[in-house]
């Protein structure tokens, strides 16, 4: 009876012992296939040197294209327009002074790059003749360049007063020379003072120096705030020397 127990035990011990191989033996398996963790049909990174793709449209880096910048001139000039009415920063002109100045005198012009124009028969030209009067930038008429105008001057003095003004060239114009230059001219300026508002002031209240506060001349405005006018002897003077416009704006500018 004791032989027939041990012997169900050790068939029992053997039985045990099966299971925990087998199940040692499924662990195994499981470890020696790795779970890649990664979509079917890409790669892992692990034990392969390959970095893991990210995706199948993954974007490759591309290399940086350096954004074109155009020449500034390129905004004065129009496009595919007549090649003798360019403004003179879109060509390149060999201009000389071996002309009769006040004539006509024609000079070979070659388009800076990027501008386009044509002749009369709408073809495209890179070289052309313009026709212009020989003269420099300095001489040409009032009408064809702008200067700055002074406001540090006085307009109302005699002899006038002149300023050294910085003047420029109109774009549509052509020249010889700088198109920057320096003029003498008159000082020539208005502060928005109205000669009919001074002498009507003048007129009417010119008692009380109404005229010459509007003018600016305080100074002047009291004293004949507090004199009546000299008596009415100041007035009648300021009335005749405003109308001839002797008395100006106190700033220096002229009357609108």
């Amino acid at each position: 009876m004791a032989a027939k127990k041990l012997l169900l035990m050790v068939m029992a011990a053997k039985k045990l012992l099966l299971m925990v191989m087998a199940a040692a033996a499924a662990l195994g398996a499981g470890s020696e296939s790795p779970s890649t963790g990664a979509p079917d049909g890409l790669l892992h990174s692990r034990g392969t040197g390959i970095p893991a793709a990210v995706g199948l449209d993954s974007t490759r880096a591309q290399p940086e294209v350096a954004p074109t910048t155009l020449p500034p001139y390129l905004a004065r000039c129009p496009s595919a327009g007549p090649c003798n009415r360019l403004p003179p920063d879109c060509v390149d002109c060999s201009l000389h002074s071996n002309c009769v100045y006040g004539k006509e005198a024609s000079f070979n012009c070659t388009v800076k790059p990027g501008v386009q124009c044509t002749d009369e028969n709408k073809i495209e030209q890179k070289t052309f003749w313009i026709s212009m009067v020989c003269q420099f930038c300095w001489q040409m008429p009032p009408t064809l360049y702008q200067c700055k105008e002074s406001t540090k001057c006085k307009t109302v003095r005699c002899p006038r007063e002149y300023f050294i003004s910085n003047c420029t060239a109109l774009e549509h114009v052509h020249c010889l020379g700088n198109r920057t230059f320096q003029k003498k001219m008159y000082c020539n300026w208005t502060g928005g003072y109205k000669w009919s508002t001074a002498l009507a002031l003048s007129i009417t209240l010119g008692g009380f120096g109404a005229d010459r506060f509007y003018l600016g001349q305080w100074k002047e405005g009291l004293g004949k705030l507090f004199s009546f006018g000299g008596l009415g002897i100041w007035t009648l003077i300021d009335v005749l020397l405003i109308g001839i416009g002797y008395v100006g704006p106190a700033d220096g500018s002229l009357y609108i």
